[in-house]
């Protein structure tokens, strides 16, 4: 299994040659700060039509990924994965390359009337018929040596993947939603394993209801913890649990037996890392106050639920019609905001399901419907009709 700097070059140059990789890779994210990457499956077209398939792996004897890592950031080259989001993330952080032009088969078969987020063994049997043994995927795939079940496995992942992407290309080419389906792949792109602080931060529980001061102390928390986590690679909760960090600086203890009153912290953290956490309290009196930027978002209202499930109805209808996944096209959380920004005279909300393809489908007549312009009712064979007020 262990490939030579030669067998990459060779892989990268056949991709190069046809125009498309397909990649898949598996990780160890338990107990972990991020998560490891410890194979690397790569399937290339040989000339006679069959697929090669390679298993890397950067655990045992490593290799050079450089040749590769160009291939994956080659805008010219088509980048075929399945649920490839936490894939990119990890090949862009390990391998120190953007991943460009990513054809995920995952939201492709959306837009073949698929649901979302179907699996990659039953999405292949669906599309061309073919059946894989999975048995190998809750395995420690962190530990040497790896079995002859997890290798056969690992290669699975990949044999078939430019199939299913040619039966996938071709049904979405006849619908004439090829496009929709790579404007939608285009965003993993950006798919990201970096943890921000800023973010964390952000999202700590409760953390707007801190006074700027004690705001300033919880970025420091934030800030040290992460060092901590990072250094020994281990999971940040287990440092310091976030509602424990919230609370220690909303009280900004001075010292021990303060800080050992603290509600949720766990007493061997307090013990272990009590001198720590004190020292990052005092640091963080002395940042600037940290105030609350922007409004807060405007609550929902009870009064929402039903115009909610009102244009949910419209849009299940729309996407059933159409063959979409409705998931591609809305969540509960766009048509909230959608809902809120129409009750409160706001600006038009700022979500998917208003832009692009989406308004064409669906976004123009569900803002219509909600302005009292339209109407639904249940049709014959009980299907949903929208008509004009």
């Amino acid at each position: 299994m262990g490939a030579s700097d030669g067998t990459v070059a060779e892989l990268a140059a056949r991709a190069r040659a046809t125009g498309r990789l397909g990649i898949d890779t598996e990780f160890m994210g338990e107990g972990r700060y991020r998560s490891q990457l410890c194979l690397v499956q790569v399937a290339v077209e040989e000339e006679d039509g069959s697929t090669r398939v390679d298993v890397l792996d950067p655990i045992e004897g490593g290799f050079d990924p450089g040749p590769l890592a160009d291939v994956l950031a080659d805008p010219a080259i088509e980048i075929v994965m399945h649920a490839g989001r936490q894939d990119v993330a990890l090949l862009k952080r390990v391998w120190g390359k953007p991943v460009r032009n990513v054809f995920d088969t995952q939201v492709a078969a959306g837009f073949a009337g698929r649901r979302a987020q179907l699996g990659y063994e039953p999405l292949l049997h669906e599309m061309v018929g073919v059946r894989l043994r999975k048995s190998a995927s809750f395995t420690r795939w962190d530990a040497r040596p790896l079995s002859a079940e997890q290798l056969s496995y690992a290669r699975e992942d990949v044999l078939h993947l430019f199939e299913l992407t040619d039966a996938l290309q071709r049904s979405l080419e006849e619908q004439g939603r090829l496009e929709w389906a790579r404007e939608e792949c285009r965003a993993l792109e950006a798919a990201t394993d970096e943890r921000d602080l800023e973010t964390v931060f952000g999202r700590l529980p409760r953390v707007n209801s801190l006074d700027p001061a004690q705001r300033a102390v919880a970025l420091e928390l934030v800030t040290w913890r992460e060092g901590v986590a990072r250094e020994q690679d281990r999971p940040v909760q287990t440092v310091l649990a976030d509602a424990a960090l919230v609370e220690i600086a909303k009280r900004r203890p001075q010292n021990g037996e303060r800080l050992n009153q603290i509600r949720g912290l766990n007493e061997s953290t307090a013990r272990r890392r009590g001198k720590e956490i004190l020292a990052a309290v005092e640091r963080g009196r002395e940042r600037p106050p940290i105030p609350v930027e922007g409004e807060r978002p405007t609550p929902p209202s009870p009064d929402d639920a039903p115009l909610i499930a009102l244009s949910e109805a419209l849009v299940r209808a729309r996407a059933a019609e159409a063959g979409l996944a409705y998931e591609l096209i809305a969540a509960r959380a766009d048509l909230q905001r959608i809902v809120t920004a129409l009750r409160t005279g706001a600006p038009e909300a700022d979500v998917r399901t208003l832009q692009g393809w989406r308004r064409a489908v669906v976004g123009d007549e569900l803002l219509e419907l909600l302005a009292g312009r339209r109407s639904l009712r249940v049709g014959p064979q009980r299907r949903l009709e929208v008509n004009g007020s």
